[in-house]
């Protein structure tokens, strides 16, 4: 069989290119293309088989890529021809038919079948392109230049078949000799006519007067209109903040089901929830963070719904079990350690009195061997961090290294840990039944399911414990002061080993994003920088004052030489300390403060070794508390110009963020001063950009073909120009929060988004429309003057009328997304708003650990039953084309 290539690309000298082919599963065979003319490129290949996968890249004359497809062509072959010239379009990523064929599409035409289409021996062109539509009354139809496409006219449209979701196809004959032009169209089956004409320039084929050869016109990028595209509202809220009628103190995974309900009834198409993998570590209050999980696979076991296992409670137990449901679901905030702790009393209970059928039980016996990769080694950590009482496998007696052939025993049924063992393997199986059914469910009724990726893995984790290797177990991950913290973030996250997980083709990532896709149809990917760059801190360090980027371009001695800065390792690296700093930062208090530092006798004072570092002194506060003087020593540790870094066996340095708002600079020559200040920006704002690209590049591309799931990036805070480059190159939604612009301005108007935005009102890590309407009056005042462009003086408290307008800004713009949690959607009305604002925060950046217990203070129940409320919204969606 004859395959003739040809695409279209504009190249510079000495550059070529080359299609990769995928022998289905065998190794991938490059071939060499020719330049014909007018950027034509052709090539002739040999092939033997009905379906082919393919793709374009640009390389130079040495044969380096310059440049690849990140998606792959896909044909398949009728068996009537044995030749066939192909002529195609580079595929860019960014493609609407690339980030839109996802698992939304699939809920939205859940009555798809495929259509078939058949190529008759006469024919002689079969079209094809890629356009995703969500309309399941529109279809997509195209005409042309010759009588056998229409001569342009709209009744006498060519109709393609939908033989895959997003996939056109349609078979003619064109007898004629000429030149060929043609346009696709969007066709109304309902109203049974085309309704529009995609934009642009008319595409263009040419003539095939062969009989024995079929001439596919592969085509990409079918040019949409806005209104055309895919639009969808969406409420956001975790699970463990949903409250329902016979709720157990704490949402389940069964509750959303009834959030669902709600969601079709006010015709939002989307939920987004918040991380829902296990973060038990000690059973405390502290295993409420849900980004920081104890295994990347887990489910959480507070989202268990006791009343929903295959199993029912001991009759004996009920009563009990009713009194202690009722106390918890009367609470205002979660309780966590009790709900926790309840539920795994009655989890233990039920599996202990039906072991000997759930042994027996087929589908628990096929979900273990489905999932031992990491269900194994997870039950076994639990078993572990039980029996030691805690989670730092470095402190357990046994077991600190992880060897899998000494793992697998506690799945024998002569091993002591047997029981234990399967009890925590069939806990994640019922929690997976439940999560899928309530999934399934949400499914049914159109309506998709958006994930949430932490960036991190916690320290004492299944996977840290498993696979040490990928991680940079001797640094913290965090995030640089924004608005959230003047000190940064530090998450004490391992980093990762890019290079190690780069070796093993990423199937580290891979394998999340399958298990994720179980579940969710859309992704956040929390904190999306850290796949450009990691603000990562040594262990020594327990702020995010006191990182730097990883990977960057650093600072070395020689540029420091050429610059003209006198470098110095202990002026320049160590806290900077004279007798006014002394006195600045402990007054009276100076003499206690002797106590952790040395005087050098020349008008300086340095840190006493055994208190030379933020971890050294938080470590020794936990046993001797120092009172006031412990957060100024420690804030004295970040007194620094730059921090060292051991690369490849050379020492290189990277400045202290806002370096020149330390009391060290304070003190240097104005020279000094204005070289430092000119090497910070360079730093931060010029050099690094250029290799933030290649490692995204490196990494997202190969990450993102692993999945179907829609792909919504967090890039907020200190975002590098590269950022936005990369995402739009990709598909990658970004999001867009009105008072947390990236430009420097105080307020996003939600009218500038594009459609590659998610917009949204506030976040979980923000304090709520209403919490924030009174934290700063004067800015407050500007934002209800130019943002909300109303007149006078803005009220005191934010009312449900602007609260309804600012919820209107951000569904009228041409985002794909607009998302907003549940307390924005109850502030539009006086009678839904909770009377307790305070309590609607989600979570405070700032305060770390920070207690995640907020829950509804309506029953999802009720709220289903609020009809004015309901259809208010309802309309809203409507009429701003997200229904």
């Amino acid at each position: 069989m004859k395959l003739y290539f040809n695409v279209g690309y504009s190249v510079k000298g000495g550059e070529k290119l080359q299609i990769t082919i995928n022998e289905g599963g065998a190794v991938s065979k490059t071939h060499t293309m020719f330049y014909t003319e007018n950027d034509l490129w052709k090539c002739e290949v040999d092939y033997f088989s009905k379906s082919v996968s393919y793709q374009y890249q640009l390389v130079d004359e040495r044969g380096n890529l310059l440049r690849t497809e990140f998606v792959q062509h896909h044909l398949n072959f009728p068996h009537n021809y044995k030749e066939f010239i192909i002529f195609d379009e580079w595929n860019n990523k960014n493609f609407p038919e690339n980030y839109l064929n996802n698992k939304i599409l699939y809920n939205k035409l859940n009555q798809f079948s495929p259509e078939k289409i058949s190529v008759l021996k006469k024919h002689t062109h079969l079209f094809k392109i890629e356009a995703p539509i969500y309309n399941p009354d529109w279809k997509i139809v195209l005409f042309g230049s010759t009588a056998s496409l229409g001569n342009w006219d709209y009744d006498k449209v060519i109709h393609l078949s939908q033989t895959d979701f997003g996939i056109w196809e349609a078979s003619v004959e064109i007898p004629e000799n000429e030149y060929i032009q043609f346009k696709y169209c969007i066709y109304d089956i309902k109203e049974g006519r085309v309704i529009d004409v995609e934009t642009g320039e008319n595409r263009f084929t040419v003539p095939n007067q062969s009989r024995e050869i079929l001439q596919i016109v592969s085509n990409h990028y079918f040019k949409f209109k806005a209104y055309q595209m895919y639009h969808d509202a969406g409420v956001a809220v975790p699970v463990f903040s949903l409250r329902t009628e016979d709720g157990f103190g704490v949402g389940e995974f069964h509750d959303i089901k009834k959030l669902a309900d709600w969601t079709k009834e006010t015709h939002l198409g989307i939920i987004q929830i918040l991380p829902i993998n296990d973060t038990t570590a000690n059973y405390s209050w502290t295993d409420s963070y849900p980004y920081a999980a104890v295994s990347v696979y887990a489910l959480h076991p507070q989202y268990i719904s006791l009343e929903n296992l295959d199993f029912e409670l001991p009759k004996d137990l009920v009563e009990e079990y009713k009194a202690e449901k009722e106390s918890l679901n009367s609470l205002e905030l979660i309780d966590y350690e009790k709900m926790i702790s309840a539920k795994w009393k009655y989890l233990k209970v039920v599996f202990n009195e039906d072991k000997e059928k759930i042994y027996k039980d087929k589908g628990f016996k096929k979900f273990i061997k489905d999932n031992e990769s990491w269900l194994l080694p997870y039950s076994a950590f639990c078993v572990l961090r039980d029996k030691y009482k805690t989670p730092n496998f470095n402190e357990w007696k046994t077991h600190k290294k992880y060897i899998a052939g000494k793992i697998t025993p506690f799945f024998s049924i002569k091993s002591k840990d047997y029981d234990t063992s399967m009890l925590h393997a069939w806990v994640q199986y019922q929690l997976h039944k439940q999560l899928k059914d309530a999934i399934d469910y949400t499914h049914s009724l159109g309506i998709s399911v958006k994930g949430d990726l932490p960036i991190g893995i916690y320290r004492y984790s299944v996977e840290a414990w498993t696979e040490p290797e990928l991680f940079g177990m001797d640094f913290q991950a965090g995030a640089p002061p924004d608005q959230f913290t003047a000190l940064g973030q530090n998450w004490e996250f391992p980093t990762y080993n890019w290079e190690a997980m780069k070796a093993d083709d990423y199937t580290w990532w891979k394998n999340r994003f399958k298990a994720l896709e179980q579940y969710f149809d859309a992704m956040r990917i929390d904190h999306i920088l850290g796949f450009f760059r990691i603000w990562r801190m040594p262990v020594s360090a327990t702020q995010g004052i006191l990182g730097y980027f990883y990977p960057a371009v650093p600072v070395t001695t020689e540029e420091f030489k050429a610059r003209g800065i006198p470098f110095s390792f202990d002026r320049y690296c160590k806290p900077f300390i004279n007798n006014q700093i002394l006195w600045d930062y402990f007054g009276e208090n100076s003499s206690k403060a002797l106590e952790f530092i040395n005087n050098n006798d020349d008008g300086t004072y340095s840190f006493k070794e055994e208190f030379d570092t933020q971890r050294k002194l938080t470590d020794f506060f936990k046993k001797n508390p120092q009172g006031i003087i412990e957060d100024q020593l420690i804030a004295l540790c970040a007194n620094v110009l730059f921090l060292e870094e051991e690369s490849d066996g050379q020492k290189v340095y990277h400045p202290r963020f806002n370096v020149y708002g330390t009391d060290s600079y304070k003190y240097l020559s104005d020279g000094e001063k204005q070289s430092i200040y000119d090497l910070y920006h360079d730093y931060f704002f010029r050099r690094q950009d250029h290799l933030w690209y290649e490692k995204a590049m490196e990494k997202l591309p190969m990450i993102l073909n692993a999945t179907k799931m829609l792909i919504c990036g967090e890039d907020l805070g200190l975002v590098p120009a590269c950022v936005p480059v990369v995402m739009d190159e990709l598909g990658i939604i970004a999001l867009k929060i009105q008072r947390m612009p990236s430009e420097n301005i105080p307020f996003y108007n939600p009218q500038h988004a594009n459609y590659l935005n998610v917009v949204t009102a506030s976040s979980h890590d923000s304090s709520t429309l209403r919490q924030w309407w009174k934290e700063d009056p004067a800015l407050v005042q500007k934002y209800f003057n130019q943002q909300l462009v109303q007149y006078g003086k803005a009220p005191e408290e934010l009312d449900a009328s602007l609260a309804e307008i600012i919820m209107k800004q951000h569904l009228y713009n041409d985002a794909i997304l607009a998302i907003f949690p549940i307390q924005e959607f109850l502030a539009t009305d006086p009678e839904l708003t909770h009377p307790k604002m305070d309590n609607e925060r989600i979570n405070n950046p700032a305060v770390f650990p920070h207690y995640w217990r907020y829950r509804m203070h309506l029953n999802l129940e009720d709220l289903k039953q609020k009809k004015s409320f309901n259809e208010k919204i309802a309309n809203w969606v409507k009429d701003s084309g997200r229904s």
